[in-house]
């Protein structure tokens, strides 16, 4: 048998590997925490304007993870990011998370994070010469 490695996968197949980690990962969920996958979208939005910022990430089993919060430069320091920040987290105690957890690179919003509660639990350094924090926070 003769195998390859492809870098270009056709559409139809592009979920695959994700697809079989989820089948796999289910196996060793308790049964109460199976199933409980949703994705986060977030946005804020002047009104009738355009997008300005948000929040896109995923409620996995018995977490909230942010992949990304983003909010334009002209508003930031004006409270959207928290205001954000606090609508994901209310949504994570809804769907009764246990934690939210991120990460962030040292050019980017550290400080807001810790004055928001989330302690660092790992980093990595050199990340593009910069550190790389990830972030947890109980809820």
């Amino acid at each position: 048998m003769s195998l390859m490695i492809l870098n270009n996968v056709d559409p139809i197949n592009k979920d695959y590997v994700s697809n079989k980690m989820i089948e796999f990962n289910l196996q060793h969920f308790p049964e109460n925490l199976r199933g409980r996958y949703q994705e986060l979208n977030l946005q804020l939005v002047t009104e009738g304007g355009p997008i300005i910022g948000g929040i896109v990430g995923e409620f996995c089993w018995n977490w909230l993870e942010i992949h990304y919060l983003f909010v334009e430069p002209e508003h930031r320091k004006l409270g959207y990011g928290r205001a954000l920040l606090r609508e994901a987290e209310t949504m994570a105690q809804e769907k009764e998370c246990d934690f939210i957890k991120l990460d962030t690179l040292s050019f980017q919003a550290l400080d807001f994070y810790l004055k928001e509660g989330f302690q660092i639990y790992g980093t990595i350094e050199n990340a593009g010469r910069h550190t790389h924090y990830y972030l947890k926070k109980d809820i």
